[in-house]
């Protein structure tokens, strides 16, 4: 017997959840093609040019006629006219939060800082202002790698390819100096140093003065320069480091409210799956969060594209509603003017999954945030302003993504997968999600959590509330597989939109 799910009354199709060959019947359809699990099967009769539904929501538009029993994909179902076609406009939500079944965990062990965030981590950041002074960032960090002591996480290197050869004002200039002062200030690190090279654009001093940081016992800085040379800042360097390692193996965790918690939700390398087992399951762990307090960013903007009317419905306010349509409007010039369409956002790893048009990608991707209400709209990297949902805009890849969210606070990051991701992201732990059994077998050292059981009777809210209790363990410092593998040291992304000068 082949095993589908119709996920909601009035949809166009069904998902496998077996490998499906003609002449199969499957929810009282006969099947005309060999169709694989996750993927689409039409349910009907679909005429060309007719709006298809998953989700009770427009997917896309088909292209050719379509008849009951085929796979529907690429081949014949695309975005038609774009966001237009499938919009809808919907009334104004109203949220209850959610009661778990069993109580759940409302505190956890953190390290309060004096500037009154909580970090997860107590790590030492090492960031260099420019790409000129990678190589000093990564030697100086090298020096740590196997002799920290109990009570101090990593010594992090966070380099990257810009910081001069840009324009010292604009957008782009803006987005890099708020990603650094973001990490420079991040409750993760117990300590930082910044190391530029000295005529860069990004100045470090001109930085600090800019967001409101001061350096001080746990915020240094240093210039090649001005140090004499790439020998001498390192020798200098390592010094200020072993001078962070002798504060920081003195802090302890203390008991935090789980409000103090900003939760960093990514999507990536999903699948027909994501969207109907670790997403939703997500999104209920974040509902739960929310109730309690704490702060929830969502990002990726053009993986909200033709959905995005659904968070509009949960917005807080009409100046909430009018900057998530100023972010949309934004994408859509900005894939205008470099010849891209929204809809190239779909991987092959996506597509092979059983994902079809970035709508279908979009309805499952915004799933992660839950239910509650749209609170706020933040640029990349910017500080967080309000407590519950959060949108901040960004690209949809996910290391670029996860960078912005982290400079924006996030003390844990929660990423979904279902054709498997390798990605860690350092000083933040990321909890991996994996959206079926396959995978979480198959990349069973790099999967913390298997939401399948979703599709042999667990609920989705049992799946939260799993999420929620591994989500506030690891906050008190239970390791992340990906911190045991290691990750995270290369994951710095931050959005480069700028000219080469």
């Amino acid at each position: 017997m082949t095993r589908a799910l119709c996920l909601t009354s009035g949809d166009d199709v069904a998902v496998l959840i077996d490998d499906g060959t003609p002449g199969d019947t499957v929810l009282g359809v006969g099947l005309r093609d060999a169709i694989a699990s996750g993927h689409k099967m039409a349910l009907r009769c679909i005429a060309k040019g007719e709006t298809v539904r998953k989700y009770g929501q427009a997917i896309g538009i088909a292209s050719t006629d379509i008849a009951a029993g085929s796979h529907v994909h690429t081949h014949n179902l695309s975005v038609g006219d774009g966001r237009a076609a499938v919009r809808a406009d919907l009334p104004p939500a109203t949220w209850t939060p959610p009661v778990p079944k069993e109580a759940l965990p409302l505190t956890f062990a953190g390290y309060r800082r004096d500037n009154g965030s909580v970090g997860t981590r107590n790590a030492i950041g090492v960031i260099s202002s420019v790409n000129c002074s990678a190589t000093v960032v990564r030697r100086i960090a090298r020096q740590f790698e196997d002799n920290l002591p109990s009570g101090v996480d990593a010594v992090v290197p966070i380099t990257h390819t810009r910081g001069c050869g840009m324009a010292g004002t604009g957008e782009a200039f803006e987005t890099l100096e708020r990603t650094l002062a973001g990490y420079a200030r991040h409750a993760n690190f117990g300590a930082v140093l910044m190391i530029g090279l000295g005529c860069e654009q990004v100045q470090i001093e001109g930085l600090l003065a800019h967001y409101g940081l001061a350096p001080g016992a746990r915020l240094r800085t240093l210039s090649i320069q001005d140090a004499g040379g790439t020998a001498e800042a390192i020798d200098r360097g390592v010094g200020i480091v072993s001078d962070f390692v002798d504060l920081l193996k003195n802090d302890r965790r203390s008991e935090c409210p789980v409000s103090d918690l900003v939760l960093g939700l990514q999507c990536g390398g999903s699948d027909g799956w994501s969207g109907i087992t670790a997403n939703p399951a997500l999104g209920a762990a974040a509902d739960f969060l929310i109730a309690a307090g704490a702060t929830v960013l969502l990002s990726e903007t053009p993986e909200i594209y033709g959905a995005e009317h659904l968070l509009l419905a949960r917005a807080a306010s009409p100046a909430v509603a009018n900057a998530l349509d100023e972010r949309i409007a934004w994408w859509e010039r900005y894939a205008s003017r470099n010849g891209v369409s929204l809809d190239n956002n779909p991987s092959p790893g996506n597509k092979a999954g059983g994902l079809t048009t970035i709508f279908e990608k979009s309805l499952g991707a915004i799933s992660k945030a839950g239910t509650g209400p749209l609170n706020d709209v933040i640029l990349y990297g910017a500080p967080c302003r309000h407590r519950g949902l959060v949108f901040m805009d960004s690209p949809g890849y996910d290391p670029c993504s996860a960078t912005g969210q982290i400079a924006s606070g996030a003390n844990l990051l929660a990423f979904t997968t279902g054709r498997g991701s390798a990605f860690g992201a350092l000083p933040t732990p990321c909890l991996k999600i994996a959206s079926n059994a396959r995978l979480a077998a198959a990349m069973a050292n790099d999967m913390d959590i298997d939401c399948s059981p979703i599709l042999d009777g667990m609920s989705v809210a049992e799946a939260g509330e799993l999420i929620y209790r591994t989500l506030v363990a690891t906050a008190s410092g239970q390791e992340t597989k990906s911190e045991r593998l290691g990750l995270g040291d290369f994951e710095f992304v931050p959005w480069d939109m700028g000219a080469w000068l």
